[in-house]
């Protein structure tokens, strides 16, 4: 044997302080682990010994738990020996083991005994022999409790012990109770049988019931939050709360425990880790601070350039660093081990040392590949006023986040201007991105103020165009004649980039031709197509040609039309949401298909784009699409649907342009298909409000939504009248809403005894169909119009049964209740035939007004139709199929989101079915729904 370790053995000293200084707090949330504990003593005491291994991450509890043990089995009279493993302890052997042995009154070993064992050659064989000699001993006396604490720590010779004796002992009365931490793997658990114990972080109401322990009161919310911080961890918990106690940061009153600084951190907790820390190497210390500073998940590369060293070099410094329970490790990421000592750490640093860290870090990152939108976040929290190179990666970071995540890219866009001085040229151009993405987020109102701001102060004319054009994109949707008084004003100053002159050309063709004025349009949307093409950006030249179709449309060219559409949007496809002067391009496409009576392509590619706004938190965008999906369920014939989406649009839009011509018109056309009088008094008030507007689009459509409820009151000369204004120039164009209502037009004027004006609509229908021969459901239209001026019937049958094969029910219903009058003095059959299929039609759509009509019909004819159930205005039967839906999954527990996302509607969709079938079904709440429902479907 050596003599270090001879020298060791005789430095034992009799007077051993016990391996730890258990507090005397009550045991808190270890009940089911004492009473496996006690069940284990029970049974030592009748002879059966065993062992159990106790596991747990640092501060576990691990060892205030083999305290009470200890307690206990002294309390039952049982002999006790408690030893702990040591950082740095002794380096000879088997030294852990015999602290354990030699502790107490009473050592297992006599000392001399011992000395005289280390003589011998092959000491350690002989000195496990006799303790294993004097444990049977002992043990056939009095039964054994051996803890060991800290099995880490143990040398190397007490773990080879641990994993033989308690086998070689097995049938003695000795219960072996150790414990380590989670990650030892190296422990005598895994050579021999034995009862394996992990201690999980405390319960939230072991951590109440410590801190009133602690505290000698009742700890109040912030407190326990404060608390929860420590992860469920004693150790911290209660040098925690010690320290909040101590400092004074707690106020008892009335037994309530109120702490007196949200969140602080006590001075005694801080003084622990820093403690911690000062055992630590330099760079390990380094480590733990860098990886505090840098936030929750910190990659060793980009660390170890940080600290200016390699990460071989960092490796060992970390092992330092995670033995100490202060850094974690996961696959290459470091974090700190836990939030309270990762905030006590960055208390520790200089606010300015720390953002000129993360600053650096944010370089470092993207010298290692990492993307703009990965490190923004961080920038925005760190950049300083002046950091131009920040400025521009947030305007990056901005532009890529704003088709997916537009809330986001506000932020950024906001921190960019915030950073960026009042002098800087770039400065204008960050307002005008600012001001599109507040209007992306919904915040219109915002982006004007912010927009008039700017353009109080002095901007050169460049940057005055850039916030003109941003304006312009925002007032696009509420008044289109300010959108254009906007972009004319931008393009009268002098010297403006290429680019911009060609935005503000495009947006001003798109105005006007949503405004309806043709005639500008043309003027303007040959310079902006030109002007995008040269300028090279394909979102604004998408953008022109969308424009151009449109135009082609209202000139009846349809097929020149549905091409440049097709390529607006394959340009479109590549572009951000950001750079698009109007949103969404593909909208105009379902329109055209739509009013080509393809309503239900028009309706797949709404729907796609809807879905799309919704997953990318677009509100704005969300709301366009929303009011295009009204229109089209309008003009599919789901009347129901379509005034349940233009509702909740409505609801959270306010009275604007665009809200005019799609979701007014489609919620007062739906309610008199309906003959719902509410709606249609809503229908007459917003019609006139409408026909007073300076956009042509919207006086027009105005007059056409008056014309229709005077024709519905059977006033032909009102209607008439209203229904001129709505086509101005006599039939110089087709009725402003869609390419069927030039039926309906010719039907007002013949009521009205006004032939010739009914005539001039038929020319325009028919030459209309002549230049797109190849669109089946124009041609249908144009013998429509032509087969009512002359009373033609076979002309009406054969329009009707050509718009059997489109999606538009009520456009069928219409040419067949025409077909079916004609015939009614000649052919009795086909008459009834037809007026019967059109009631059906009518019916299934909910057009119960028309329906009423057709039914009169059929009774002058000698056929009495009972009206279908879905007819009734209260009750289970006057349930749309849609609300049928809602209720139904409403009444198998689905929350208004969850119906949403099963019917691909809005939120606010459901909300409106939910609504009115409340207010059919006599109910105010869901518990008395869902009990109809249940009664009803048994």
């Amino acid at each position: 044997m050596s003599r270090t370790a001879t020298a060791g053995i005789s430095e034992l000293s009799e007077d051993l302080p016990a391996a730890t200084d258990f507090p005397r707090l009550p045991l808190r949330g270890r009940d089911a682990e004492l009473l496996i504990m006690r069940d284990r003593l029970h049974a030592l005491r009748r002879g059966q010994g065993g062992a159990v291994l106790i596991e747990g991450a640092p501060g576990a509890g691990k060892s205030r738990l083999l305290a009470e043990i200890a307690d206990v089995s002294t309390a039952a009279g049982l002999r006790v020996h408690a030893g702990a493993g040591v950082p740095d302890g002794p380096a000879f052997p088997l030294a852990s083991l015999l602290d354990a042995l030699l502790s107490g009154p009473a050592p297992l070993v006599a000392r001399a005994q011992l000395l005289a064992l280390s003589q011998a050659e092959d000491y350690r064989f002989w000195l496990l022999r006799e303790l294993q000699h004097e444990l049977a001993r002992t043990a056939a006396e009095t039964p054994l409790v051996i803890i060991m604490d800290d099995l880490q720590w143990c040398d190397a010779a007490t773990r080879s012990a641990l994993r033989t004796l308690p086998a070689r002992l097995s049938g003695a009365p000795i219960l072996w109770v150790l414990a380590g931490r989670e990650q030892y793997q190296g422990g005598p658990a895994r050579a021999w049988q034995v009862e394996r114990i992990v201690l999980r972080p405390l319960s939230t109401e072991a951590v109440a019931l410590l801190a009133q322990d602690i505290l000698q009161a009742v700890a109040e919310p912030a407190l326990l939050e404060l608390a929860r911080k420590a992860d469920g961890r004693p150790l911290l918990l209660v040098e925690l709360l010690n320290g909040i106690r101590e400092e004074g940061a707690v106020t008892v009153r009335n037994g309530m425990a109120h702490l007196r600084a949200a969140g602080r951190i006590p001075m005694r907790f801080r003084s622990s880790v820093r403690h911690r820390l000062d055992q630590l190497s330099q760079l390990a210390r380094d480590s733990v601070r860098f990886t505090a500073m840098l936030g929750l998940d910190v990659d060793v590369e980009v660390l170890a350039e940080l600290l200016k060293c390699s990460p071989v070099e960092l490796m060992g410094p970390l092992q330092e660093a995670v033995g100490a329970d202060l850094l974690t490790d996961t696959g290459g990421r470091l974090a700190l081990r836990n939030e309270l000592v990762r905030e006590a750490v960055r208390i520790s640093v200089p606010a300015a040392f720390k953002n000129l860290v993360r600053r650096q870090a944010v370089d470092v990152r993207l010298r290692r590949g990492a993307a703009v939108m990965e490190v923004a976040a961080d920038l925005a929290q760190v950049a300083q006023p002046g950091d131009h190179e920040a400025v521009s990666l947030l305007r990056r970071a901005a532009t890529d986040l704003a088709p997916t995540a537009p809330a986001t890219a506000a932020t950024l866009s906001a921190r960019a201007l915030e950073l960026t001085p009042a002098d800087h040229p770039d400065r204008p151009a960050l307002i005008a991105e600012r001001i599109i993405l507040l209007w992306l987020n919904g915040h219109d109102l915002e982006a004007q103020s912010v927009a008039d701001n700017a353009l109080a102060g002095l901007l050169d004319p460049e940057a005055e165009a850039q916030v003109r054009l941003s304006l312009a994109r925002v007032w696009s949707q509420r008044s289109f004649a300010e959108a254009v008084r906007q972009c004319r004003l931008a393009l009268a100053l002098p010297g403006l980039s290429p680019t911009t002159r060609a935005q503000l050309l495009t947006l001003q063709a798109l105005a006007l031709i949503v405004a309806g004025d043709t005639v500008e349009t043309g003027r303007v949307v040959g310079p902006a197509l030109r002007a995008a093409a040269s300028c090279g950006n394909r979102a604004i030249e998408a953008t022109a040609m969308a424009v151009e179709a449109s135009l082609a449309s209202h000139r009846t060219n349809w097929r020149h039309a549905l091409d440049r559409q097709d390529e607006a949007v394959r340009l479109a496809g590549d572009a951000g949401i950001l750079h698009s002067l109007w949103l969404p391009e593909p909208s105009w496409q379902s329109f055209l298909w739509s009013s080509a009576g393809e309503s239900l392509r028009g309706l797949e590619e709404i729907d796609l784009g809807l879905r799309r706004a919704r997953e990318n938190s677009q509100p704005a965008i969300v709301n366009l699409w929303s009011m295009y999906r009204a229109r089209i369920l309008l003009d599919a014939g789901r009347l129901a649907d379509a005034r349940a989406e233009a509702g909740a649009v409505l609801e959270c839009q306010e009275a604007g342009n665009a809200a005019d011509l799609t979701a007014r018109y489609a919620l007062g056309r739906a309610a008199l298909y309906a003959g719902d009088q509410p709606g249609i008094a809503r229908l007459v008030s917003d019609g006139r409000r409408m026909a007073g507007d300076e956009a042509p689009s919207v006086a027009r459509t105005g007059a056409w939504m008056l014309a229709l409820a005077a024709d519905g009151e059977n006033d032909p000369a009102r209607a008439m009248a209203y229904a001129r204004a709505a086509v101005p120039g006599g039939a110089a164009a087709s009725t402003p809403v869609d390419s069927a209502d030039d039926v309906v037009f010719v039907r007002m004027a013949l009521r009205a005894g006004d032939r010739e004006a009914a005539a001039d609509m038929v020319r325009v229908a028919e030459d209309r169909a002549g230049r797109n021969p190849d669109f089946p459901f124009l041609v249908a239209v144009a013998e429509h119009a032509r087969g009512l001026l002359d009373g033609d019937a076979a002309m009406l049958s054969r329009a009707a049964e050509t718009f059997a094969g489109f999606p538009r029910p009520i456009v069928r219903a219409s040419a067949l209740e025409d077909a079916g009058r004609a015939l009614a003095a000649t052919d009795r059959r086909a008459a009834v035939s037809h007026l019967g299929t059109a009631l059906e039609l009518y019916e299934q759509a909910g057009a119960q007004r028309d329906a009423a009509r057709v039914r009169q019909r059929l009774r002058e004819a000698g056929i009495r139709r009972r009206g279908r159930k879905s007819g009734a205005t209260h009750g289970w039967d006057s349930l749309t199929a849609a609300e049928l839906q809602v209720v139904r999954l409403v009444a198998q527990g689905a929350t208004n989101r969850q119906v949403a996302e099963r019917l691909f509607l809005s939120p606010h969709t459901v909300n409106t079915h939910l609504r009115h079938a409340y207010t059919k079904l006599d109910v105010n709440s869901r518990v008395e729904l869902t009990r109809l429902v249940v009664e009803h479907d048994g």
